[in-house]
């Protein structure tokens, strides 16, 4: 995946949420974005995806611009809830993609959707609404839905926020998994060991700008002091 930013400013009347951010990266996967509340690491995954417009500034991904159709064609995003249908079963809310974006008729909508659900563990909830699954398996279906409508780049926005250690694992290895089927994504995450692992690259963000991005070994060897204070205390409350 080949990342270009220049320039980009995004404001929200006079506060400024992002400042200037620029950007050039290449050939990389799956990128951990990093930062405290209020860095601009969500507005950034936002602008990126395209579901938001910025002031100033460009963005390309893949050396197209994400204002165009084929690139919202191939973009999927979770959020922190799951963003399901409530009063539709979970069939339905993904059938309904299918049928209303893809032009899909049912019965093929329906069979994609079923080995989907089968594949990650989910079919027998397939009847059930949103209210009666758990906060990790709302968000695995989230997950599945931009795969019916095979999205290859994927955005998440802190997936696992609300979920106590053990839903965050299912969730995590969910995505961990999409990386064997050859998507890429960007994840806002404060879970640093999945970070560690399953990313290729890092950026942290704070006040508004990117203060460090590498690969990961930068996790091991942060350059400045607020890369190396962030990291210490979200380190030190993992290991409490």
């Amino acid at each position: 995946m080949k990342i270009d930013i220049k320039d980009l400013k995004k404001t929200y009347g006079d506060e400024v949420v992002l400042d200037d951010v620029n950007l050039q990266l290449d050939h990389v996967e799956a990128i951990a974005l990093l930062g405290i509340s209020g860095s601009g690491k969500s507005t950034l995954l936002r602008l990126m995806s395209g579901i938001e417009g910025f002031d100033k500034g460009s963005i390309q991904i893949d050396d197209g611009p994400i204002n165009t159709r084929a690139y919202k064609d191939k973009i999927g995003f979770v959020f922190q809830h799951g963003n399901l249908f409530p009063h539709m079963t979970v069939l339905d809310n993904i059938v309904l993609i299918l049928e209303k974006v893809k032009k899909r008729d049912r019965a093929t909508s329906v069979e994609k959707v079923e080995k989907l659900l089968k594949q990650f563990g989910l079919i027998e909830h397939k009847d059930k609404y949103p209210y009666m699954l758990s906060g990790g398996q709302q968000q695995r279906l989230s997950i599945v839905r931009s795969l019916a409508v095979d999205a290859e780049i994927f955005f998440f926005d802190e997936p696992t926020s609300a979920l106590d250690p053990i839903l965050t694992n299912e969730v995590l290895d969910m995505v961990k998994e999409l990386r064997t089927l050859g998507k890429k994504f960007f994840i806002v995450t404060h879970e640093i060991g999945f970070a560690r692992h399953v990313a290729d690259y890092v950026m942290f963000l704070d006040g508004g700008k990117i203060i460090e991005h590498g690969t990961t070994e930068i996790l091991d060897q942060p350059q400045t002091e607020q890369f190396k204070k962030f990291l210490s205390k979200v380190l030190s409350f993992e290991q409490s």
